[in-house]
């Protein structure tokens, strides 16, 4: 037991621990919090004391976060993965307050699951220990290598859930959506169809990413996460040799032509992949200013006929040559 009295914030105030002589304790540390007087000496009692430091996830292991907005059952998929009530559920809103790290081994493959505190709307976010948790939910987001978004299946798409998918999206995270609780919707048989046009609706930038539905109380459903989780991963960090890259931009090229400058059309172009995690590629050519963002929308979904970067982000840029 270490005795730590606070607020020693002056030598005047050192008598004060005199007092605390009262507990039978010979050694006490005092120590001011603000201002971090007394804080070594206590530190230096401690570390001896302390196990061996054991290595952590290493950089190769996939970061997965758990995102979505609150009591849409984040914890809940959390504790169903592991099989034991790890983290704290409730049906108050926010019960999760931190981002919470969990190593999970499945089928002798290893990931780092983040469970992430809910993110409300920006105005209904609470001053202190919400705001900071928000805040350190979306510095999750962006360590993360994928994010499974978990998403209401009663109450349905909302807006917010497209705002929190938008933030993963510019944090170029790779994205699977899982529609939770639709065990509620199972005699419904038009359910799936009502929810499938819903999202193609708010999700239409999303369209590349998976969807997967089921409960998170079900170990069916969290089992069934891997299987898209690795192949999305495998996606994320997916590269196309150079020459065949070009084979298929020719191709796409000669069915819709670039942009044409001054009745001339933009030739001599060529493409390259520079960066995985996510996917990133630079068209060359020597008016790029003339190659806009519908263009490059069309090289996207082409390059998504020709190869699986299901539940990848793909950039495209155009440059100079």
């Amino acid at each position: 037991v270490f005795v730590a009295i606070n607020k020693i914030d002056t030598p005047k105030s050192d008598p004060l621990t005199s007092d605390f002589y009262a507990l039978g304790m010979e050694a006490l540390y005092p120590l001011s919090a603000e201002h971090g007087a007394g804080v070594a000496e206590l530190l230096d009692a401690l570390y001896p004391l302390l196990p061996a430091a054991t290595e952590g996830p290493t950089a190769d292991i996939p970061k997965v976060a758990v995102v979505g907005r609150p009591n849409v059952g984040k914890s809940t998929f959390i504790n169903t993965l592991l099989g034991e009530p790890r983290l704290v559920v409730s049906e108050e809103p926010g019960t999760t307050r931190d981002a919470i790290d969990t190593l999970v081994r499945y089928k002798k493959a290893e990931y780092l699951f983040i469970d992430t505190a809910g993110i409300r709307r920006r105005g209904r976010i609470d001053p202190g220990v919400e705001q900071y948790s928000v805040a350190r939910a979306m510095r999750a987001l962006g360590r993360a290598d994928l994010a499974v978004l978990i998403l209401d299946g009663v109450e349905g798409v909302t807006e917010q859930d497209t705002k929190i998918a938008g933030l993963a999206l510019r944090g170029g995270r790779a994205c699977v959506l899982l529609v939770n609780k639709w065990d509620l919707r199972a005699d419904d048989p038009d359910a799936k169809a009502k929810y499938e046009a819903e999202l193609r609706r708010r999700f239409a930038f999303l369209a590349w990413a998976p969807v997967l539905y089921g409960s998170a109380l079900e170990f069916k459903t969290v089992a069934g996460v891997f299987p898209v989780i690795n192949r999305v991963l495998k996606a994320f960090a997916h590269r196309v040799p150079t020459a065949q890259l070009n084979r298929i931009f020719q191709d796409a090229i000669a069915a819709n032509p670039l942009p044409i400058r001054k009745w001339k059309p933009v030739k001599s172009a060529y493409i390259t992949q520079v960066a995985t995690k996510p996917p990133t590629f630079v068209l060359f050519c020597k008016h790029p200013e003339e190659v806009g963002a519908p263009y490059l929308r069309y090289l996207e979904n082409y390059l998504r006929e020709q190869f699986d970067f299901a539940g990848a982000p793909i950039r495209i840029f155009a440059k100079a040559k």
